[in-house]
């Protein structure tokens, strides 16, 4: 590995753990000309890609950098904090990949961001659905909003009820 600092490639680990829940190893260095540390992370690199079809039919590659956008777009200035939304598009593209083997609809993409967007934030949730659901008028919106008002959120990481 080239140092950040110095750019010289000669390097020792100094410590290895894994990260991500498992999806990476991070690794800690030390340059042994400057002594400068830094930090690695190792990921498996996906070899298959996934195809998305459009509504319209047309096919482009699967892209998580779209979803996190549309994650970002939606979440707003919701007191959400980053890693939770990387978190969600990381568990989102590791289902996809284990959900489907080459071609995945859109529609099913927005389906399950929208479900973990509703069990992290009701207006995120909303503002969501409001652009990949098939509102026609304000009544429609309403009328979603009252069905998350009157259903409880799927909450599973329960320590923010004793708050």
């Amino acid at each position: 590995m080239i140092c950040p600092f110095c750019k010289v490639d000669d390097d020792s680990v100094i410590d290895s753990r894994e990260a991500d829940g498992g999806a990476a190893v991070r690794r800690r260095r030390e340059c042994n000309r400057c002594t400068r540390r830094f930090t690695t992370y190792e990921r498996v690199e996906r070899t298959e890609r996934l195809t998305v079809v459009k509504r319209d039919g047309s096919r482009v590659p699967f892209n998580g950098d779209n979803v996190m956008r549309g994650v970002v777009a939606a979440c707003g200035k919701r007191p959400i904090a980053a890693e939770q939304k990387e978190e969600l598009v990381r568990t989102l593209e590791d289902e996809l990949y284990r959900d489907f083997e080459k071609e995945v609809p859109s529609a099913e993409i927005g389906r399950r961001v929208a479900a973990r967007l509703r069990a992290l934030d009701d207006i995120a949730y909303i503002r969501f659905a409001s652009e990949h659901q098939d509102f026609r008028t304000i009544e429609d919106i309403a009328a979603e909003v009252k069905a998350v008002q009157e259903s409880p959120r799927d909450v599973k990481d329960q320590r923010q009820l004793f708050e």
